[in-house]
């Protein structure tokens, strides 16, 4: 990152993204690209009016120092010359309380204008919203506006009328001062009028509209008592909001919101009234001295910045670094942290400062009593508040919407009112000193948890850096052969089994793709995460998670690779070619480590997730970009009060306006997808798109061989884990989506003999859709297996680690489950045993762990696990009743010798379609 990105992030990016989230929000409310930019005209002047208007009188106040000056230094320059004029000048100035650098006072409305000004056009003539788009007379927003056309010559209006009201309003504002202050207004509206005159439409609209709101302010200023008719204007636009807010908001709590607004735009006209009924507020006391607020105002704007801008970022990205990593173009996640602080630097110690710094000494003490309630208030969410919103990704994007009750309201604003009445108390009774002890003692300890982060971010990408260059191999291949025996066991991570008539019905083509495997609908899982569900899937029902408890001598990392190798091990020793793709967190990493087959030259292993991307440096760019954005959003987002959290989360854009303007081709991907309905979608999660592309590849993976060779494929993929919503009927991914008129079309989905399958939550739908994908690719591949003779001698076991509540709820069985959906515990379990031909559905019952036993059977007699010698075999099936946990899933966290806090559930009677059999114990 150059010097210039890094002041330009520091002083322009966070200016640029509040244009950005106001644009957002004015769209979203208007539809129109037009009347949005009149609304971020609006609000951003008025949010930086006081900022102009303490300007104004700084320079005003300069001014007539100056004025006053003037006699006394017309004459020290008029009778004194070299080095002695020079001395009699500052010491006069000096006499005077000036000093020369006060004359860039009258500047000041100048230099504040040029960031804002950059920052417009840089945010206004990127914004893809505005290209096409007409508003009124201007036929395109994002090109110069040709509103005049004199045969083949076109004459730009917008800019001319601009320039025109600049002037007017320069004149207004210029009366009665010197010709200086004048040449420099008139002079800076033709420099304006140079730089936009080839400017986009929208861009030159919004800054005409800037200049005409500058103008209304200054005939405003002319009149009497302008300050009395501001209170009235706030009040009577508070009262309006209100109104609108209660007409058109549904939900209570952007009425709320609206309520809030209002008041606070009332306060301004009832503030002399409120002072004068409470006397205690009328008395004038100091309580804080100007040196204290001063440090303490510092001191929150530091702590702000290390909070926002290091330890949120930074405490996200060490629960799971390897998320923030591109193992094909290997860069440190710390960027992300870096760039964060450079936006909390920036809207903290830089604008926040200039804000304080341009405010009068009263207003000075409001700001340092205000920034140290948003602190504490800030710390108090972030510790707090927000915790149960689920999983999140690299993207910064919960998999599911946010659900957020009113009680969880109420509580937050009752305790952020205790937080803030108590610092207020505090403040009130002298008790600075405290609370600047305080805020100091918080930068240090936030500062301290910081850099223990960014440590365990640094070292964990030193371990993903050996990753990545094992990932330096040649493309993924295994062999089938046309003679010998073929053994194929592919897990579908989080596969849901009771989709799988559905999606057979809905294709026909799969029923003929998938002849010769039995599906068995009444199948249990051990757990309800992968950490918990793999391993008796690769070693058996001695990795039954209470049996890997009861080994608690061991770490769970060693117990689950050792499952890993079981069946592997065995097939080499039977003298089969083993190959390997993507074994489930081997070495407990989520990249599985490949050193744990290190012992085994003879196996091949490899990893195919992501393996076939698109890794343009446009891709990874995009990527990288939303990342940025997001992490410091997400760090606001985690700050702010719980009744803000939506509109601040916005469903995962967090008020991106051009978040709905990408491309349809693959290689332009939107991401990060937001559903709003079951039927329509914008975006793609980009981790499905790494997993679909593994199951495409699969032919192109397979080596058909003529010889007799035994050989056994284990193959992991999380397609069905990684969902979001597909393009329908062809269930692929797309940036737009709209299933409107096919949902409508298969609102109820069937199955013979099957309940109906009405599918109204999102998270099902997309876990539905990816689901079919899946099984689409798999088809294919299938037919491929067919087609090259390596179909009848190869054995194929389908199965998921577990399932997932989708919102389903009591599908699978009659009643509901006491806080339990079976469906979590209901995999995925598919086999094509060697020479099978018809597909047919069986209700035995099989677990999970029955997947070692079946993929030996006929082919290793009476097989033992070759690391605890112990017999491997589906006796323990039969127990009276199977026991199965929900643990924490993150094998970051849940990595000791036995799970944590493991929550029991269990089954019995070999059935899992009877409520009365499940028991959770909660």
């Amino acid at each position: 990152m150059s010097i210039l990105n890094i002041l330009h992030t520091i002083v322009l990016g966070p200016l640029e993204l509040l244009f950005d989230v106001v644009y957002a929000i004015a769209l979203k409310a208007t539809s129109n690209p037009g009347l949005s930019l009149i609304f971020l005209s609006l609000t951003i002047n008025l949010l930086v009016l006081p900022l102009y208007r303490r300007a104004d009188a700084l320079q005003e106040e300069e001014r007539d120092q100056s004025l006053k000056l003037k006699p006394g230094v017309d004459h020290i320059r008029k009778v004194f010359k070299g080095d002695e004029r020079f001395m009699m000048l500052q010491t006069f100035y000096r006499q005077n309380d000036y000093k020369p650098y006060y004359a860039l006072k009258g500047s000041l409305s100048l230099l504040l204008e040029i960031p804002f000004f950059i920052a417009a056009y840089h945010y206004l003539s990127n914004l893809n919203l505005l290209n096409g788009a007409s508003f009124g007379p201007i036929s395109d927003l994002g090109a110069p506006d040709n509103l005049i056309t004199i045969g083949s010559i076109s004459l730009h209006l917008l800019p001319i009328l601009m320039t025109a009201i600049n002037i007017v309003s320069g004149i207004i504002y210029t009366k009665g001062m010197p010709l200086k202050s004048k040449i420099q207004l008139y002079g800076m509206a033709l420099i304006f009028l140079v730089l936009l005159y080839e400017s986009p439409a929208g861009l030159v609209f919004y800054w005409t509209l800037n200049n005409l709101f500058s103008l209304v302010k200054n005939i405003f200023y002319k009149i009497p008592n302008p300050k009395k008719v501001i209170k009235i204007i706030c009040s009577i636009t508070g009262i309006a909001i209100l109104i609108a807010g209660f007409m058109f908001f549904t939900g209570i709590r952007r009425k709320a919101l609206s309520l809030i607004v209002a008041l606070v735009l009332q306060f301004p006209l009832f503030k002399n009234y409120i002072k004068r009924g409470n006397s205690k507020l009328n008395e004038d006391k100091e309580t804080v001295s100007s040196d204290t607020a001063k440090v303490i105002f510092y001191a929150c704007c530091l702590l702000m910045t290390i909070l926002v801008g290091v330890l949120i970022p930074s405490a996200i990205i060490s629960t799971s670094t390897t998320e923030f990593i591109e193992l094909t173009d290997f860069h440190s996640p710390l960027r992300y942290v870096f760039r964060t602080a450079l936006m909390a630097i920036g809207t903290f110690m830089v604008w926040f400062i200039v804000f304080y710094k341009l405010s009068s000494d009263k207003a000075k003490k409001a700001f340092s009593l205000g920034s140290v309630i948003m602190v504490f208030c800030a710390i108090v969410e972030y510790m707090f508040f927000g915790k149960g919103y689920g999983n999140i990704s690299s993207l910064l994007i919960y998999d599911l919407p946010l659900e957020i009750s009113a009680k969880d309201y109420l509580i937050n604003l009752l305790i952020l009112g205790i937080v803030a009445g108590a610092i207020y108390f505090l403040w009130k009774k002298g008790k600075s000193e405290l609370v600047k002890a305080i805020c100091i003692i918080g930068c240090i300890a936030i500062a301290v948890m910081s850099f223990i982060n960014v440590i365990k971010i640094k070292n964990e990408t030193a371990e993903l850096k050996i990753l990545a260059d094992q990932r330096k191999q040649e493309k993924p291949e295994f062999s089938l052969s046309k003679s010998g025996k073929n053994v194929v066991v592919i897990m579908m991570d989080r596969a849901i089994g009771a989709f799988v008539p559905y999606l057979l019905e809905e294709r026909s083509e799969l029923k003929e793709q998938f002849a010769g495997f039995t599906f068995y609908p009444n199948a249990f899982s051990f757990g309800q995460a992968t950490n918990v569900g793999a391993p008796p899937i690769y070693g058996g029902y001695e990795y039954m998670p209470y049996e890997i408890d009861a080994r608690a001598d061991e770490s769970l990392k060693d117990k689950h690779n050792e499952a890993l190798l079981v069946m592997p091990v065995l097939f080499m020793n039977e003298g089969y070619k083993v190959t390997v793709c993507d074994p489930p967190y081997a070495n407990y990493k989520y990249v599985p480590d490949l050193s744990i087959f290190d012992k085994y030259p003879e196996m091949n292993s490899y990893i195919t997730y992501g393996e076939f991307n698109d890794d343009s440096e446009e891709r990874i760019a995009q990527k990288d970009n939303t990342i940025n954005r997001n992490l410091f959003c997400y760090s606001l987002f985690k700050v702010c009060p719980v009744f803000l959290h939506k509109e601040v989360y916005n469903d995962g854009i967090y008020n991106y306006a051009d978040y709905s303007t990408g491309s349809e081709e693959d290689d332009e991907w939107i991401y990060g997808h937001t559903s709003p309905d079951i039927y329509t979608c914008t975006g793609i999660n980009g981790d499905f798109i790494s997993s679909i592309r593994a199951l495409q590849n699969l032919p192109f993976m397979t080596n058909i061989t003529d010889s007799d060779e035994n050989t056994f494929l284990s193959f992991a993929n999380t397609a069905t884990h990684d969902i979001t919503m597909l393009q329908e009927p062809e269930f692929e991914p797309r940036n737009h989506i709209d299933n409107t008129e096919y949902e409508k079309a298969h609102a109820v989905r069937t199955a013979p003999g099957k309940k109906d399958l009405q599918i109204n939550v999102v998270d099902a739908v997309e876990h539905y859709q990816c689901n079919m994908a899946a099984f689409i690719q798999l088809g294919k591949w299938f037919e491929y297996l067919k087609q090259n003779g390596v179909w009848d001698n190869t054995r194929i076991i389908i199965i998921s680690d577990h399932g997932r509540a989708v919102g389903l709820n009591p599908f699978i069985c009659d009643d509901t489950v006491d806080s339990l959906d079976p469906m979590c515990a209901n995999p995925l379990f598919m086999i094509k045993d060697f020479g099978s031909t018809e597909y047919t559905e069986d209700n035995t019952f099989v677990t999970t762990a029955d997947v070692p036993s079946e993929a030996f059977k006929d082919i290793i007699d009476n097989p033992v696990n070759p690391f605890t010698s112990n017999p491997i075999n589906e006796d323990r099936k039969n127990d009276d009743v199977l026991y199965g946990i929900s643990t924490e899933w993150s094998v970051e966290k849940n990595n000791g010798n036995t799970f944590s806090d493991p929550i029991s559930f269990s089954l019995k009677n070999q059935n899992i379609f009877d409520a009365d059999n499940w028991t959770y114990n909660n």
